[in-house]
């Protein structure tokens, strides 16, 4: 199964171009993975948050796919140990979806088409962190979820 993380906007902080960088490539070498950015929403600014929502929800349903698997990182879903989300997506590759599908939305979360669209809600934290460091934290988490289904002492450092 290929996992996919898509996010709205780009990260403009090298730092975290180079964290999330570092976890994509340990990833791949437990599953096939990819992450995309998709383009910020032109003249969001001009917008209300429920347009913009609306915009951005219509750019991401484009990038899924009928068969996909889709989890949306929000902070009214489910709170899960790194041990626990591992679990959960042992159980979700055993299920033999084509693609595993996180979407992290823009700064005023997802549109009712996409919330419609998901299959599951994961959050990260109680916690408020900026989107661009949701990425970092997400990659590691899902490099550290994979070191655990494989028994790799990463978790334990």
């Amino acid at each position: 199964m290929k996992t996919v993380l898509y996010a709205i906007g780009k990260t403009d902080d090298e730092y975290l171009n180079t964290g999330i960088s570092k976890y994509c490539q340990r990833i791949v070498r437990y599953t096939p993975f990819e992450f995309t950015a998709l383009p910020d929403i032109r003249n969001s600014k001009n917008m209300s948050e429920a347009v913009q929502r609306t915009k951005e929800g219509e750019l991401i349903l484009k990038q899924l796919e009928q068969s996909d698997h889709v989890v949306l990182l929000d902070e009214r879903g489910r709170e899960l140990t790194s041990v626990g989300m591992a679990e959960w997506m042992g159980g979700v590759f055993a299920q033999g979806h084509k693609r595993l599908v996180f979407v992290i939305g823009g700064p005023y979360g997802f549109s009712d088409d996409v919330y419609a669209r998901a299959n599951a809600k994961i959050s990260l934290s109680k916690l408020t962190f900026p989107h661009q460091l949701v990425r970092l934290l997400f990659v590691e988490q899902l490099y550290r979820c994979h070191t655990i289904l494989k028994g790799e002492p990463y978790h334990h450092i």
